[in-house]
């Protein structure tokens, strides 16, 4: 389990490096001058002051020294300062990283519960209309753009119905763009614990344990749940990620103060510093993730400790 550990961690710190010279390399890429578009309003900055500007910013050298120095910083823990009002890119990324973590968190959970029960009812009941229903509901959910629908619920509940705030960062607030969220991932899992509680059903060892006088609920919950939680625990990092970057989005449309709109906002104004800071502290998370639940995998799974 130590070498399988290890093995993990060093993986996970091969991509974070190579996500560092992709963010570092690719960004420059994008055209528009962050300097020029900063400054596009006063009529009263000349060119000398712009290069100055640009030069104190450190954005006149190659991008190979940029990236020497950035990583310089980064590994003393400094992220930098944005480019328009010289914050600290860590402190804002702390500030706003626990709305998105709570809105991602709050997601998932929600995806799990509902995608989780529809997918099992739907194993149970494969072929009755249940699981005709709840089959062409997942096909709605994975088709429905998230925009789109986060556009649709925040029309008709905070609009027309008023049930819940157009925008803010209380409980109520929550709701909607939780749900959004995890609209299209809950059609996801859903499919795939269908999939594999149909194969889990189909074992001769539940058959085995009800001939022995085990009640139907005790085999379903204890015996045939348990053994469907091994791939279904194999995605959930995957799952995670994908609401992650499906929170840029939905933070955006739902006016959530998280990093994913300040995310939106430092790719407007061409703030490397601060978009570099974002792409990595949210391939960290990933990241960390995708290694717990590898880490959860194993548990639950012998051979892969075995391998």
């Amino acid at each position: 389990m130590t070498t399988y550990l290890l093995q993990r961690l060093m993986s996970a710190a091969l991509t974070v490096w190579i996500t560092t010279l992709a963010i570092c390399f690719l960004i420059h890429l994008v055209p528009g001058d962050p300097v020029q578009i900063m400054y596009a309003q006063s009529a009263t900055t000349s060119p000398e002051q712009l290069e100055q500007i640009r030069h104190s910013l450190g954005l006149d050298r190659s991008i190979i020294h940029q990236y020497i120095i950035y990583m310089g910083k980064l590994l003393q823990g400094d992220m930098g300062v944005t480019i328009r009002g010289q914050q600290s890119v860590a402190e804002l990324l702390l500030l706003r990283l626990p709305n998105t973590l709570l809105l991602t968190l709050s997601a998932l959970t929600l995806a799990i519960v509902f995608g989780g029960v529809s997918g099992f009812i739907a194993a149970y009941k494969q072929g009755q209309w249940p699981d005709k229903v709840l089959m062409t509901g997942t096909v709605v959910g994975i088709s429905v753009p998230p925009f789109w629908l986060g556009l649709i619920v925040l029309s008709l509940f905070s609009v027309e119905l008023g049930w819940f705030p157009v925008a803010g960062q209380g409980l109520g607030s929550l709701v909607l763009p939780a749900v959004t969220l995890a609209a299209c991932q809950a059609a996801v899992i859903g499919r795939i614990v269908r999939s594999t509680m149909i194969d889990v059903f189909a074992q001769d060892y539940l058959l085995t344990a009800r001939a022995k006088g085990l009640s139907k609920p005790k085999v379903l919950l204890r015996h045939a749940l348990r053994s469907g939680l091994i791939p279904i625990v194999s995605v959930l990092g995957m799952q995670f990620a994908y609401m992650m970057g499906g929170a840029i989005v939905i933070e955006y449309v739902f006016s959530w103060n998280g990093v994913g709109r300040l995310a939106i906002q430092a790719i407007f104004q061409r703030d490397y510093p601060l978009i570099q800071g974002f792409v990595l502290c949210f391939s960290m998370i990933v990241v960390l993730v995708s290694v717990a639940m590898d880490l959860l995998y194993a548990f639950l799974d012998p051979r892969i400790r075995q391998e």
